[in-house]
């Protein structure tokens, strides 16, 4: 509900509500554990089937009147040519809900992931030159999906942003831990696909929220659930010992179908972290997640020696340039070695190209990188920025160090000051560190403490969350970041 919406506007809301009742509400799938938004996943479904066709269509326009049943199985090249392009929309961002819709840069994005799939069709057209269908088959194919998308999207956002559509969100209690979900409302309203209905008083708490949405009068749970069409109740009481939450209330909305939703629970889902304000023990004890086993410790070392192989290849000429450059510019040592924590506290030695002068600490004392900072050489700033300096770091995932993806590693001085000031700061150490991760990709650099405790909770997130499935999201995210440029210094 908007703010100041009062009672009556509550009650028309509601009986509209209640005449769209057949209206399908869309939520969070949660694939692996990791909650992906269900319209940006039916909108991936879309748009793979719009490319898939647009290779048929291609093909039929391309050969109409004519014989092309010996051209073979379409559908090896359909597939292939919807998987690639997806790759590279995913890559660029375009499933991700923070995206600004119908900016300059919303179209700069679509249109370079088609180029940027052109360019990869034609490297697989020539590694495995049985795809190849012809350049007017294959060029009508991508016009195809071009438009097809195009429309797809422009009708697909202006169905899912409407009102019937959104989940109706009740937050049970009005303190300030159930202000945030106002909160994270207000920051991004189009980037979350649900209505905050308002705020239910429980006891006798301070209220912290806007009291235009504060639900009116004492009313059983139920009764305002049925009232205002409540599609999902999200606790929000700090306190619920000793009487302060009724379970007989909430069981019986859950009965009624109506989501129960923990307030750490569903700041995890929507935002992709873990609130450390919400945070208790009792939840990271019984929560979903934090799970370890030998199957899932192979599969991502496998995954991680495979990515960094392929990775050492096609960098290698890059690595090789870079060291050159750096030499020439300030001469050796141009490896970086530097004491860092991985897994379980253990101590190793992190590589990177140096982007800094050699004197970069000469008091002793390690310091955050700043914005602009004086310290990095003119080779340095480049490298930093298209993330070059990182490169070295696959001999640390062959050795065994880190992993690909995963929280990244710091070093023990900062490790030893943050862990006094923020709570639960070692619980990111019991998963292996790693070139790229969570927050790298959902957080710019942080060179503060107050940066340490937002990134710490897209850690935590991933230590609790983390599987292939969500590793192989992080990589493909990771491009969008060194193609912008986000969070370098």
């Amino acid at each position: 509900m908007q703010p100041g919406v009062g009672e009556r506007g509550l009650d028309n809301i509601a009986l509209g509500r209640r005449a769209q009742s057949g209206a399908v509400r869309l939520a969070m799938v949660r694939i692996f554990r990791h909650y992906v938004p269900a319209q940006l996943l039916l909108l991936a479904l879309v748009e793979g089937a719009i490319l898939f066709g647009s290779m048929y269509l291609g093909v039929a326009l391309r050969f109409a009147g004519g014989d092309y049943e010996n051209l073979g199985p379409i559908y090896p090249r359909a597939l292939v040519f919807a998987a690639v392009v997806l790759s590279a929309m995913i890559a660029l961002g375009l499933y991700i809900r923070e995206t600004p819709k119908g900016s300059w840069l919303y179209y700069a994005r679509f249109m370079t992931s088609f180029l940027l799939g052109w360019v990869a069709m034609a490297l697989i057209f020539y590694v495995a030159p049985g795809l190849f269908l012809g350049r007017g088959a294959f060029g009508l194919a991508f016009v195809f999906g071009i438009v097809g998308t195009a429309v797809a999207r422009f009708i697909f956002y202006r169905v899912v942003d409407q009102e019937a559509l959104q989940r109706r969100v009740l937050v049970l209690g009005t303190g300030t831990r159930a202000a945030e979900v106002g909160r994270l409302l207000r920051q991004n309203p189009s980037g979350h696909k649900f209505r905050l209905v308002g705020y239910l008083p429980h006891s006798n708490e301070h209220h912290g929220v806007d009291s235009a949405l504060i639900i009116p009068g004492r009313q059983p749970l139920l009764a305002v659930v049925h009232r205002y069409a409540v599609d999902e109740v999200v606790v929000g009481v700090r306190e619920r010992r000793n009487g302060n939450l009724s379970m007989p209330d909430l069981l019986e909305c859950k009965l009624e179908g109506v989501a129960i939703t923990d307030l750490s629970t569903f700041f995890e889902r929507e935002t992709g972290h873990v609130q450390l304000d919400c945070l208790n023990p009792s939840w990271m004890v019984f929560s979903d997640g934090f799970r370890r086993g030998s199957y899932k410790n192979v599969i991502k070392r496998l995954f991680d020696v495979a990515v960094s192989l392929v990775l050492l290849v096609s960098t290698l000429p890059v690595m090789i340039t870079t060291a050159i450059l750096i030499w020439l510019e300030s001469g050796g040592p141009i490896l970086y070695r530097q004491e860092r924590i991985g897994e379980c506290g253990h101590l190793f030695k992190i590589l990177k190209f140096r982007s800094m002068r050699q004197d970069a600490e000469r008091g002793g004392v390690p310091q955050w990188a700043k914005q602009g900072d004086a310290r990095v050489t003119r080779v340095g700033r480049v490298i930093r920025l298209l993330r070059i300096d990182e490169l070295p770091q696959i001999f640390n995932v062959l050795r065994g160090d880190m992993s690909f993806v995963g929280p990244r590693p710091e070093r023990p001085y900062f490790v030893a000051e943050l862990s006094k000031k923020i709570p639960h700061y070692l619980n990111r150490h019991t998963v292996k560190p790693g070139i790229t991760g969570w927050a790298q990709i959902r957080y710019p650099y942080g060179a503060s403490t107050e940066d340490a405790i937002k990134k710490l909770q897209y850690d935590l997130y991933y230590a609790k969350n983390h599987s292939l499935f969500l590793d192989l999201i992080i990589l493909f995210q990771t491009a969008q970041v060194v193609l912008f440029g986000k969070g370098a210094r």
